[in-house]
């Protein structure tokens, strides 16, 4: 081909180049490590030569040294493996083992207990007692990292993330994170990727052909169920340069056909097939490749509007937002009017307006932590700040919700955040979520439940369904009550299992809105309005969650008995209430109304107990 003029050799060289080429294709010099013993006048290296394979890239995060209190002659260094010393750095050997996962970056020497030492690497904390030999992993609290979450349409659904440096992983929604799977053996969670773990993609026709992959573009197409698998990276043409990918390469399935994928380098990437070939349908899409540790010049974010095929928008690291109306064939730059040079962290098309397009920007890299949010009404064109009430953090993530156009989502360096009027102003989502990074939030459409994402601390589940309907209606009430989640009904409530364990107590939570902080009265009622229970629960103002454990005065079971029976066929036993063990007596199967009152508001809900 170099003969025939079809390629020039300067052509071949920028073929096989790689963008990553300064990362892992550098020479790296091995560790060193020099001891003082005059407070730092002069410094002598421990060992002879180099100590190599304790890096494979640059050190970033990796080269800490500790050393034991007790014993200044025992020191750990800290790198892809953790490597100690015992001869004050003469010889050294790896304290890793299988149960230890690899990237150390922390490491803590018990000053008074010799051979104790906690160690924080990217697969957790480890804790070992005789210096290393043996190590105990301790991941209680869970402190996974991950950068994205989706989630499937089985029953029930199934929620899939992308960890950093611990894979792809998928599992049921309803796993109640206990340790009972230490002893059983069976972890609900499964590894469906590994490297790290980046974006996902699920075809939700069939719930089992995912889209996943790992760092810098490193994608695959795989059946859950089978196991199949096929890499679908697109790859550059011969005489072109080769692509750059962003550490979180970006993904997008379209929701106008699933068999159409979106993949993002510096350029636009199109399959039509589930990914097995992809076209270019853009130029490049970033301010252009610039040379360092990683790829730089990448796009961070794709969307395709729900509401029409085509309609696109991307985003890039270095600061820019281009739309195209027409599947690609065009692009329009739409980011001039707002801060430049900074990542853009997601874009995010209306689900219920088409013009209306959400980008939230991340400038921490550059020491600016302000939170850069905005939303355009005309595609782009004009751009207009929200969330100005927000703290001063940086922005990862900004979602609409799916059922109420008023609702927003916003995941910070510090927590998640959501609006009801569009961004006019936020509230600070945390009863029960930690303050940690929240790096993606999804809201499953049909379950009404949200999905957080977090960076150290795993992946939380809050309700949605009372919260998606806070519109400006209801949000005037002096009271509002929301019908319940039904509850199935067990003999067994009030008693214990056995004479030594405590007795077993149903609890609902009820929801319920109110205005302003109370007292507010319940009563539970029958069908027909005869009062069988009351009680009263504190609240603050706006949403609330009452526990109830559906106890009812002994003395009314006369009424429930009277309409059970009235149903009953000859031959089928009558029903007679008795007290549980522990005395109390609790509602029987049937529907029951809640009657809420505070301050001369009133509002009722039904409660089925099934």
């Amino acid at each position: 081909m170099v003969k025939e003029n079809k390629v020039t050799p300067a052509g071949l060289v920028e073929y096989t180049e790689d963008a990553n080429s300064l990362l892992f294709d550098t020479e790296v010099i091995g560790l060193e490590v020099y001891r003082s013993d005059d407070e730092g006048k002069t410094w002598k290296k421990t060992h002879k030569g180099f100590l190599d394979n304790v890096f494979s890239s640059y050190g970033y995060y990796f080269a800490q040294v500790r050393v034991a209190a007790y014993d200044a002659n025992k020191i750990f260094v800290l790198g892809v493996p953790v490597i100690r010393s015992d001869d004050g750095g003469k010889t050294w050997k790896s304290v890793d083992q299988d149960n230890v996962h690899s990237d150390h970056h922390a490491l803590w020497i018990n000053p008074r207990r010799p051979g104790h030492v906690i160690l924080g690497n990217d697969g957790g904390i480890n804790i070992s007692y005789d210096d290393g030999k043996n190590w105990n992993i301790c991941n209680a609290p869970p402190v996974g990292q991950f950068y994205y979450i989706a989630v499937d349409m089985a029953t029930p659904y199934n929620v899939y993330g992308g960890l950093q440096d611990n894979g792809v992983w998928m599992g049921p929604s309803t796993y109640q994170p206990s340790n009972r799977w230490q002893s059983s053996g069976q972890y609900p969670y499964r590894a469906i990727g590994g490297g790290d773990g980046m974006q996902v993609a699920i075809d939700t026709r069939d719930n089992a052909t995912v889209y996943s992959g790992s760092q810098f573009g490193f994608y695959s197409r795989q059946n859950t169920k089978t196991g199949q698998r096929k890499s679908i990276t697109p790859r550059h043409k011969l005489g072109e340069r080769p692509l750059r990918w962003n550490w979180q390469t970006p993904i997008h399935l379209s929701a106008h056909n699933q068999d159409i994928l979106y993949m993002g380098s510096n350029k636009l990437h199109r399959s039509l097939n589930q990914g097995d070939q992809f076209e270019v349908i853009s130029g490049d899409l970033t301010k252009g490749g610039i040379k360092g540790d990683v790829p730089f010049g990448t796009l961070t974010t794709i969307h395709e509007s729900p509401l029409k095929f085509g309609l696109l928008y991307t985003g890039s690291d270095d600061g820019l937002i281009h739309v195209s109306k027409d599947g690609g064939v065009n692009w329009e730059r739409i980011s001039d009017a707002l801060p430049q040079n900074l990542w853009v962290a997601r874009i995010q098309a209306s689900a219920h307006v088409e013009g209306r397009v959400y980008a939230c920007l991340n400038g921490y890299r550059s020491d600016d932590f302000t939170p850069h949010l905005y939303v355009s009404e005309d595609f782009g064109k004009n751009w207009t700040q929200i969330g100005t009430d927000l703290p001063v953090e940086p922005l990862n993530v900004v979602k609409e919700d799916p059922a109420n156009p008023d609702i927003l989502y916003v995941g910070s360096d510090h927590g998640l955040y959501v609006s009801l009027n569009r961004g006019k102003s936020f509230l600070l989502l945390n009863n029960g979520l930690p303050a940690v990074p929240v790096h993606d939030v999804v809201v499953h459409p049909r379950e009404k439940e949200i999905l957080v994402g977090t960076h150290g601390r795993s992946i939380y589940l809050g309700r949605g369904k009372e919260l998606q309907q806070l519109n400006e209606v209801l949000l005037a009430k002096t009271i509002h009550a929301f019908e319940p989640d039904g509850i199935r009904y067990s003999p067994r409530w009030g008693s214990p299992f056995v004479d030594w364990a405590e007795a077993t107590e149903p609890e609902i939570k009820l929801p319920l809105y109110v205005k302003t902080e109370g007292e507010v009265q319940i009563s539970v009622q029958t069908e027909k309005g005869v009062e069988l229970f009351q009680f009263a629960k504190p609240c603050k103002a706006g949403l609330n969650y009452l526990p109830y454990n559906l106890e009812m005065k002994a003395s009314m079971a006369g009424e429930i008995e009277s309409a059970v029976n009235a149903k009953l066929k000859e031959e089928d036993r009558p029903l007679q209430m008795k007290p549980a063990k522990n005395g109390k007596m609790y509602l029987y199967r049937g529907t029951y109304k809640l009657v809420f009152k505070k301050g001369g508001g009133e509002s009722s809900a039904m409660l089925k107990v099934n």
